[in-house]
């Protein structure tokens, strides 16, 4: 097993395409889980134990928004809950990448984790308004409810779109020529869809109204984000087929 600095210099050529990735995942997230995945290359961790470690940070930290009363305290300590438990999802493929121990039941458990989280953090939040009141309006408790479609939605149609893409692929010649250059404007403009960005409004618990506004900002952000994917991707596949 050889050094830390050893494995990050590995572990910098095993990093994913950065095309279609944010800033925040680029040079924040990813960075962090690729020191995360050294200290768990070092002590000799699987990557389906980092990716449970991933879930025991996250769900955490969700069942803190659930249970507890917002405060400042709470959010501080919920955010760095979902910020570590992010990082560490970024790790457990990066330490797959780099020990070749990667495989099916990894990627499914990874996609059963990040499906959890996006259920249970809506969950969590609506459980929240619900206990502890102060809503100017019963028609707030739509709001997670609204925001858990979105994310689910888009989680299970950008995964539908990865594996018929994938399928597509093996059915067909790879295209010539260079891939196309990792966009800077792309990058800032899915920062806001970002889940690392998401995970910044949970340091607004300790004012209430400021939270939901935040929240609800962010909501109708995705829905857009939603709305574009969508067509994106249908046209994507449909010039799949067409090709």
């Amino acid at each position: 097993m050889g050094s830390t600095g050893t494995v990050l210099r590995e572990l910098r050529g095993a990093q994913k395409s950065s095309k279609g990735v944010s800033l925040y995942s680029r040079y924040v997230n990813r960075p962090a889980g690729r020191l995360l995945a050294a200290g768990a290359h070092r002590a000799g961790l699987s990557p389906n134990q980092v990716t449970l470690t991933s879930a025991a940070f996250t769900f955490t930290a969700i069942a803190g928004v659930a249970v507890l009363e917002p405060s400042w305290w709470l959010g501080v300590a919920v955010y760095a809950g979902l910020a570590v438990g992010f990082a560490f999802d970024s790790a457990d493929g990066q330490l797959a990448r780099l020990t070749g121990r990667g495989g099916p039941d990894g990627e499914w458990l990874d996609h059963v984790v990040d499906c959890a989280k996006m259920i249970l953090v809506h969950s969590a939040v609506l459980i929240s308004f619900h206990r502890f009141g102060g809503l100017p309006g019963g028609g707030w408790l739509l709001l997670p409810l609204g925001f858990l479609f979105v994310a689910v939605l888009t989680f299970c149609a950008g995964l539908l779109r990865e594996q018929l893409g994938k399928a597509a692929a093996r059915a067909a010649p790879a295209p010539s020529g260079s891939p196309a250059p990792v966009s800077r404007v792309r990058a800032v403009a899915l920062l806001p869809a970002d889940y690392g960005v998401f995970c910044l409004v949970f340091l607004l618990l300790g004012a209430p109204g400021a939270f939901r506004a935040g929240y609800a900002v962010l909501a109708a952000v995705h829905a857009l984000f939603l709305v574009a994917f969508l067509v994106k991707w249908f046209r994507e596949l449909k010039a799949l087929r067409a090709g």
